[in-house]
């Protein structure tokens, strides 16, 4: 009975010892089963691997409190449709840090992809929008109204997108329910927006709605409507950015632009205070494609501002072989820029607009055509390997 205990003794006791030593070498080395899906809501602080391929299958969100870190060269191809997204909201952060090298590419699942197949990256700061005097303003989130944006931090941060590329964003559920290839809702100058490619997005390139961010080195390809669109009180500014159509270009908008921009959303709350008052420095919107009398071919203003906006545009350029209603026109139905807009653009299209050069509008911005402007250079896009310019 003694030899028979001490035995099962030694073989439990040699059972523990090995079982330890497998756990301990299971927890220090990368689980054989790799979680590469995308979807759901991000609480606590999440990490991807950038050498996994995610695939985003339904609406990832940021919740507040949580983070979500993307390193360099992590690749996220997402499913069609409209909520497939990512959506960061007030309180929670993105770290998509890329590099030139290893840039983060956002994209579609399939290679014969075009605008609009899935949702894009939406990101909902606590920074001011327009509203009404004596309260702190907010918004609802377009794509979903059970999330808020805006508030008094213009300072905010929502985290860093730096070397991303955002492609074939921009899904919609009706003209009125639509993401954008990237959409900054209320976002602070704390977050931080650099070296952005935006490839073949609908609606817009990128959108701001209220919010003090400032974004620089912007290059957005064949969006389908506006390429830089401001509205609801937007208060920071771009430096360097370039909007091209290329060759074969067609859009599904009556009124595409360059830049369009309105001081209070839509134009239905113009006694609001904090509208919009931005700047933009070295623009460059270069339309390729040939002149056309396809309406779906024909930029209706190279810039519009609008509705109360005040913009100061300095150092832009236009150019190419497109057709264009008007170059600058600051007037519309539901009001008007304000008159301390500025703007500054040189044309070498080599085609004559249809329209006007300059609309000043009533309040009688300040809107110079002409000079030598050079607009944005393009050696600050070489990271994105795009080579139309």
């Amino acid at each position: 009975m003694k030899k028979i205990f001490l035995r099962i003794a030694f073989f439990v006791a040699f059972v523990a010892f090995f079982g330890l030593v497998s756990c301990s070498s299971d927890s220090d080395e990368p689980s054989s089963v790799v979680d590469n899906e995308l979807s759901g809501s991000i609480s606590g602080t999440r990490t991807l691997d950038p050498s996994v391929e995610y695939k985003l299958t339904g609406t990832l969100i940021v919740e507040e409190g949580g983070v979500l870190n993307i390193p360099a060269g992590t690749v996220i191809k997402s499913q069609k449709g409209f909520s497939n997204y990512i959506l960061v909201l007030q309180g929670g952060k993105i770290f998509a840090k890329g590099t030139a090298e290893k840039p983060i590419v956002m994209t579609a699942d399939v290679s014969n992809a075009g605008s609009g197949y899935w949702g894009g990256l939406v990101i909902n700061g606590k920074a001011k929008i327009s509203g009404v005097a004596g309260k702190t303003a907010t918004g609802t989130t377009e794509i979903n109204s059970a999330y808020l944006y805006g508030g008094n931090n213009d300072e905010d941060s929502s985290g860093e997108l730096t070397y991303v590329r955002l492609e074939y964003c921009g899904a919609r559920s009706s003209a009125e329910i639509e993401h954008n290839g990237l959409t900054l809702n209320g976002v602070g100058s704390g977050t931080i927006v650099e070296n952005i490619y935006i490839l073949e997005s609908a609606d817009d390139g990128i959108e701001f709605f209220g919010g003090a961010v400032h974004v620089k080195n912007l290059l957005v390809v064949n969006p389908d409507d506006d390429m830089f669109d401001m509205t609801q009180g937007y208060s920071g500014g771009i430096e360097n950015c370039y909007g091209i159509w290329e060759t074969g270009y067609t859009s599904t908008e009556s009124d595409p632009r360059g830049v369009e921009a309105d001081g209070n959303l839509d134009g239905k709350t113009p006694d609001d205070v904090n509208q919009s008052n931005f700047q933009i420095t070295n623009m460059t919107i270069d339309l390729k494609l040939l002149a056309s009398t396809n309406s779906n071919a024909i930029m209706q203003d190279v810039i519009k501002i609008r509705r109360g906006a005040t913009a100061t545009i300095t150092n832009a350029l236009v150019k190419g072989t497109g057709t264009v209603q008007d170059l600058v026109d600051c007037t519309d139905g539901a009001g008007d820029a304000n008159g301390a807009t500025s703007i500054s653009l040189t044309s070498q299209l080599s085609t004559p607009i249809t329209g006007t050069d300059a609309k000043p509008g009533a309040n009688n911005a300040t809107i110079s055509i002409g000079g030598n402007n050079s607009g944005c250079p393009t050696s600050i896009f070489s990271w994105t390997d795009y080579s139309k310019f």
